[in-house]
């Protein structure tokens, strides 16, 4: 029996068991010790793999547990960035397109303003020389009703004359002196006269109008402008806030993300060292518990054997 267990058994004890019985010696007592130490042994080998493999199993499980635990709370905390970034991305344009409508609205403020001034310039201008036309036809109006209409003729103050009427006094006087035949016709260049007047009121009227619609518009616009722009620096505001909130909710979620990451990789290196240490063991359990039992077996069958044995 004892030869059928080395057979199948690399234990060394077992060889030395079998020379102890070949050498016979003083009896077998010596050798029945040995056989209750080897059998011992393997009992304490076997309890060893048993605690052994259930600590592994344990720990293998455990760790498993844990990488299982931290990889969902990384992917969450991904999907929480993500979220976030996204977030931060749309804020982060509605800003860039709010700062584009400032300037936008800034420039066609000015573009406003330079075509109010030339505006007004145009009509200062206007208004000018329309007056200044009207002035010179009055006097000229005046001075041909000092010759064919006396009765009409208003008599100027003494004072110093205009530009315009210096013309008139250097020239106007050759165009509107008539033959004495012809004084009767004096009537259709006054008409004429006051027709010119009426189109130059009509035209400062029309003027003053237009300008003062203008003026209005323009008014309305750049109160509309100040409005628009105050709400937009607000909401400007408010969204560069909660753009600050979120980079540093970005920031306190990567540096979170980033630490689950360095336990997931030291949980990974725990799990290599765990599986280096107790996959061998686990995979030939069985074959080393039926082993030990075999030689357990041979072992107790011997000691039957030399227990009984008569050797006087």
């Amino acid at each position: 029996m004892v030869s059928q267990a080395r057979a199948r058994s690399s234990n060394p004890g077992l060889d030395f068991i079998a020379l102890a019985i070949q050498g016979r010696g003083n009896g077998f007592a010596k050798v029945i010790s040995m056989i209750d130490n080897m059998d011992k042994i393997l009992t304490n080998d076997q309890l060893a793999d048993d605690k052994k493999k259930v600590e592994c199993l344990k720990q293998i499980a455990a760790a498993g547990d844990v990488k299982a635990q931290l990889e969902r709370s990384a992917g969450d905390l991904q999907t929480v960035i993500d979220e976030v970034q996204m977030l931060l991305d749309g804020v982060s344009a509605e800003i860039t397109a709010l700062k584009r409508d400032i300037r936008d609205l800034d420039k066609s403020v000015a573009d406003a303003t330079a075509v109010r001034k030339e505006e007004h310039m145009d009509y200062t201008d206007l208004m000018a020389s329309d007056s200044a036309a009207k002035e010179l036809i009055n006097f000229a109006k005046n001075r041909m009703n000092q010759f064919y209409n006396p009765q009409l003729y208003k008599a100027a103050e003494k004072e110093e004359l205009s530009k315009q009427q210096r013309i008139y006094e250097n020239h106007g006087h050759k165009f509107v002196q008539l033959p004495a035949e012809r004084r009767e016709d004096s009537s259709g260049v006054i008409a004429m006269f006051d027709l010119l007047i009426a189109d130059l009121d009509k035209e400062m009227q029309e003027a003053k109008t237009n300008e003062a619609n203008g003026q209005e518009i323009f008014e309305k616009m750049i109160k509309d402008a100040q409005e628009k722009r105050a709400s937009d620096l607000l909401s400007l505001g408010e969204k560069e806030s909660n753009k600050a909130a979120l980079e540093g909710n970005l920031q306190n979620h990567g540096d979170g993300h980033a630490s689950l990451m360095k336990e997931l990789s030291a949980n990974s290196e725990h799990l290599r060292a765990l599986h280096s240490d107790c996959d061998w063991l686990v995979e030939n359990y069985e074959t080393r518990k039926s082993a030990r039992a075999t030689e357990k077996d041979a072992l107790a069958n011997a000691k039957a054997v030399l227990s009984g044995a008569d050797y006087a």
